[in-house]
């Protein structure tokens, strides 16, 4: 059978956005839509982010020794929103993956709909949940004793870097959605994210680990998100003025603001692309 034909494109760019635009939230709708349908899909995710910082907080807290004294759980809480974060990856390469395994990325090829719409509306569904297990994740941590001490501008900068992340990466899980194509096999890479996630500085301080593992923690963008956390929040831990520090945690707003714009650099284009060569 020939691939359906593509649907004529507006002449002008700024037609083009507006079109992708358009069909891109109607796929918001949708994908917020379904989790209407699926409401245990939804609680799950709301439950996880209170009991992780229940967990963790109380679990490690009673083990652990905060760099320079402080509360454990005001020091473990930058990194569980950035690990809630990095869940995107799994979250958007799931949905994909079915939707791609049952048909449906073919039948959206089939309408006459932006090319880019897709993925675009996959990345901003993910945000919206995101904002939500952020605040709900906020709210948990305010009832353990966790505090934002420099302000509101500062803590409204930190909020903003973690959904800027994660719509970063939801385009990476997008991508990967798009390859795999197979619920199954998708679900085999879900495990492959928590090592990332701890393998940084978000539960324990990387200066006990062995020289090449704490480089490795240093450089990864999990340490660097948490760190610039640490920092905007005014949490324990945050990341001294000196020079022995590996760049990304000397200077982590910045460096997770490149991780970002890289990360959505590389993977839009690739998913939007995937996308389309797929229904060929």
């Amino acid at each position: 059978m020939s691939a359906p034909a593509l649907p004529a494109r507006p002449s002008s760019l700024a037609a083009r956005l507006r079109w992708t635009a358009a069909d891109g939230l109607t796929l918001v709708g949708r994908e917020l839509g379904r989790l209407r349908q699926e409401p245990g899909e939804l609680i799950a995710a709301l439950i996880f982010p209170a009991v992780m910082v229940v967990l963790f907080g109380y679990v490690f807290g009673s083990a652990i020794t905060v760099p320079g004294g402080g509360n454990y759980r005001e020091y473990l809480m930058p990194g569980l929103f950035v690990m809630v974060s990095f869940t995107s990856v799994m979250a958007v390469t799931m949905r994909v993956a079915t939707d791609a395994s049952r048909g449906v990325m073919d039948r959206f090829r089939a309408m006459p709909m932006a090319r880019s719409a897709v993925p675009f509306g996959q990345a901003g569904a993910d945000v919206l949940n995101g904002v939500l297990a952020l605040v709900i994740m906020a709210a948990t941590g305010l009832v353990v004793g966790w505090r934002a001490h420099r302000g509101l501008w500062p803590t409204a900068e930190a909020f903003l870097l973690l959904v800027l992340l994660r719509h970063a990466l939801s385009w990476a899980g997008c991508f990967l959605g798009l390859v795999v194509r197979n619920e199954q096999t998708a679900d085999q890479f879900v495990p492959l994210v928590f090592p990332v996630t701890m393998l940084s500085n978000s539960f324990v301080p990387t200066g006990g680990m062995p020289g090449w593992l704490r480089a490795v923690a240093d450089w990864n963008p999990v340490s660097a998100a948490t760190a610039a956390c640490r920092q905007l929040f005014g949490n324990p831990g945050a990341p001294a003025a000196h020079t022995g520090l590996a760049w990304p945690l000397a200077h982590p707003v910045a460096a997770t603001l490149l991780w970002s714009i890289a990360l959505t650099a590389v993977f839009a284009p690739l998913s939007v692309r995937t996308f389309h060569r797929r229904g060929r």
